[in-house]
């Protein structure tokens, strides 16, 4: 069943978590401003200790399709999310990160099987084909492959990036989620429940524009050992 009317105009929310990206929140809110099928765009502030907030507030004074959102305590990506998702109004909602990692012109192409009927989530693929990417750190390559290995074992699906940025849902799906990780920790959870609920999951492919640590990259090595706990939490110890 298609999403709403045939033009689909303001059926996407994007949910934007942000910490300390002065340098780039505006610019990636410009760019999420010329998405299609756009209908509301939540930043979440997760306490920034530079001028992220202020940028977006600014932002939000001069567009009705923004809505800032800010946390009085550093809480970490999964916290901001769950707060944006439970603001969202859209029949699709995804997922930018405020590092401009990942392209919002791509977002169409991302959202495009819900939109056609055929998905209830959609994740944008970094290795699915290899489209423009920035070549950096072999160690992160090595971690996304493990750790997507490991968790279609328990799943018994094929994706190829598990780690995506770029995660689509039908709108209902992931505000009636409950999600009870921590940290980074959203990206296996998710996937896990979306797996035990056999929602129909497709992939596309993206382009990636990977950080430097120097540039900004905040995930690190005990992110990736969490991420390693929650697959098995996920999916051996909770039914839902």
């Amino acid at each position: 069943m298609e999403i709403n009317s045939p033009t689909n105009a303001g059926v996407l929310s994007v949910v934007v978590p942000a910490y300390n990206e002065q340098s780039t929140i505006a610019l990636v809110i410009q760019k999420l401003l010329l998405v299609p099928n756009l209908l509301e765009i939540i930043v979440v502030d997760d306490c920034s200790t530079d001028n992220t907030y202020s940028i977006a507030q600014q932002l939000e004074r001069q567009h009705n399709q923004i809505v800032v959102l800010r946390h009085e305590k550093n809480a970490g990506k999964t916290a901001a999310l769950k707060t944006g998702f439970r603001a969202t109004k859209g029949s699709i909602v995804i997922v930018q990160d405020a590092d401009l990692e990942y392209d919002p012109a791509e977002i169409s192409s991302v959202i495009q099987p819900i939109i056609d009927g055929y998905a209830d989530v959609v994740y944008g693929s970094r290795f699915l084909v290899r489209k423009q990417t920035r070549v950096l750190y072999l160690g992160h390559f090595l971690a996304n492959k493990a750790l997507t290995f490991c968790s279609n074992l328990f799943t018994n699906v094929n994706l190829t990036d598990t780690e995506t940025c770029y995660k689509a849902f039908r709108g209902e799906i992931i505000r009636n989620m409950i999600i009870t990780s921590k940290g980074f920790g959203f990206e296996i959870e998710v996937t896990a429940k979306i797996c035990k609920y056999r929602y129909a999951l497709y992939e596309v492919p993206i382009s990636y524009y990977g950080r430097t640590y120097k540039e900004g990259k905040k995930i690190g090595l005990i992110d990736g050992l969490h991420a390693f706990w929650y697959i098995i939490y996920y999916n051996l110890f909770t039914s839902s």
